[in-house]
Order: C-alpha cells, then structure tokens, then sequence
C-alpha cells in the first residue's frame, strides 16, 4: 500500500509530559496535535481504500518531502547541488517513531511487526511538505518439508 500523508508532527510535539495536580512524577501521553495527525492519517488511509491493518511482517519505507521555502530558487542559485540541505527538516528517525505510531492499528497491527525499513529526505518539490509510505507484507518462505525430519 501507498500512502502520502501530511507532513509528521515533531516528535518534540508529539508527547507531552505533565505532572498531575497533587502527583508527584510525570507521565507522558500523546499530545492533542499528535491525536489530531493521527485522525487525518485515519482518515487519509480510509479515502485511499484501506480497511484493515497488514497483518503479521511487513517493511515500511518512507520518503520525506520538506516545505520548499519560498526564497529556493536563490538558494539553488547560490549551491546548486547542496542548497535542500539548508531546508528545515524532521530528522528520520524521529519522522519514523511519529509515522509508526500514527500507523499503528491503521496499515499495520503494531510496529513490532515492522521487519525492514527504509527512509530517505528528498529535495523539496512544487507538491509542498509530505511524506509518501509504501507498506509491504513481508511473506516468509514455507520451511523445506525434510528440514526438521518432517516429510510431505
């Protein structure tokens, strides 16, 4: 399955700590914002025809697409070849933890069954800040009917 999906939140925006009045340690929860991507990726998933979870292994890979700011063209002009890295971007990983968890339940059971994956940061387009999802079943081999002294 292929998804683009909005731009993730930040994990620095996705959990929340809080120290409940009359409580001594925090806890962390999900932030309203974090609630809210996950609604639209819900919803995103819904229009693109997704019903249900992959069930068992699968491999995500995922492409981030920055905002393009609106001064690129000067910037291009100035380092042709290295001027998206002056972009601010989500780092991968943090990109993944948000996009796993906003996915969880949704394109996959849980992310524990996340068996490979991939990411890259692509160059900023004229499509505007996003981020595509392939989502692969990953289907084992049947085990070789001899192997444990099994015989067909």
């Amino acid at each position: 399955m292929r998804l683009v999906l909005p731009y993730p939140v930040s994990a620095n925006r996705y959990w929340r700590s809080f120290v409940p009045r009359g409580g001594s340690r925090a806890i962390v929860c999900v932030s309203d914002e974090a609630k809210a991507y996950k609604r639209e990726v819900a919803q995103l998933a819904a229009l693109a025809g997704i019903r249900e979870p992959i069930a068992g292994r699968v491999r995500v890979d995922i492409r981030l697409f920055p905002n393009r700011p609106k001064d690129y063209a000067k910037r291009a002009r100035k380092d042709p070849d290295g001027w998206a890295d002056t972009v601010q971007c989500l780092d991968l990983d943090n990109a993944r933890k948000v996009l796993n968890d906003a996915l969880k339940g949704i394109a996959f059971e849980d992310d524990k069954w996340i068996k490979a994956d991939s990411g890259a940061i692509c160059e900023p387009d004229e499509h505007g800040a996003r981020v595509v999802v392939e989502i692969t079943p990953i289907v084992r081999k049947a085990i070789a009917p001899g192997l444990f002294g099994v015989t067909a």
